[in-house]
């Protein structure tokens, strides 16, 4: 078996790469929808995050409202957020893993976070692939993605940006760096021949 871990910055394309290789065979994990549900009511990590950061950021209906959690969040309480979150999706995912290796030793295990390298999840992982793309694009997609304006966008990247470590520090770190900068036709053959090595390495 062997254990992915695939990050980047906000709005490169994380999710589309995670799809490609979810349909070249990977075993994927997204960390936003595992704290999705460990966020639920009556989860642990619900009750310590309304704790901290107040009703206010609950919904009509009782649950974490993401956006104001967000908005609460960034940029000078994510560290205490993290502190909450990331050790329970920490353990979510090695217990991920170690199930699916059992079922399936020659697997090819992909988890990806945004925050995986500052969550301290580097050392975890077999290899490290981080994607990258250019500020305008991720002003573009994150704009397309929440339905606002460029001008808004830009401040709300921008704001999440400085939460995170720099991109070409990640990108130093990684075993492999897939350029998003283009169209799907371009990222595709950049997953493929990431994948082949991948498998190679598990088995």
């Amino acid at each position: 078996m062997l254990k992915a871990g695939l990050t980047g910055g906000i709005a490169c394309g994380k999710s589309t790469v995670l799809h490609i290789f979810a349909s070249l065979g990977a075993h994927v994990l997204r960390a936003d929808e595992v704290a999705h549900r460990l966020m639920a009511p009556g989860e642990p990590v619900y009750g310590r995050i309304v704790e901290a950061f107040g009703a206010q950021i609950l919904g009509a209906d009782g649950s974490i409202s993401r956006p104001r959690l967000a908005a609460a969040a960034f940029p000078n309480r994510i560290a205490e957020l993290n502190a909450i979150v990331h050790p329970a999706v920490l353990a979510y995912e090695d217990e991920w893993m170690r199930m699916t290796c059992e079922a399936d030793p020659a697997a090819v295990t992909i988890c990806e976070a945004a925050l995986l390298i500052e969550a301290g999840g580097r050392a975890r992982f077999d290899r490290l692939i981080v994607v990258t793309c250019a500020m305008e694009q991720k002003v573009a997609r994150f704009s397309e993605r929440a339905g606002i304006g460029l001008e808004q966008a830009r401040a709300e990247v921008e704001r999440r940006m400085a939460a995170q470590m720099p991109e070409e520090n990640k990108a130093k770190l990684a075993d492999y760096v897939i350029d998003n900068s283009g169209s799907r036709e371009q990222l595709e053959p950049q997953v493929t021949r990431i994948w082949e090595e991948l498998k190679k390495l598990a088995r």
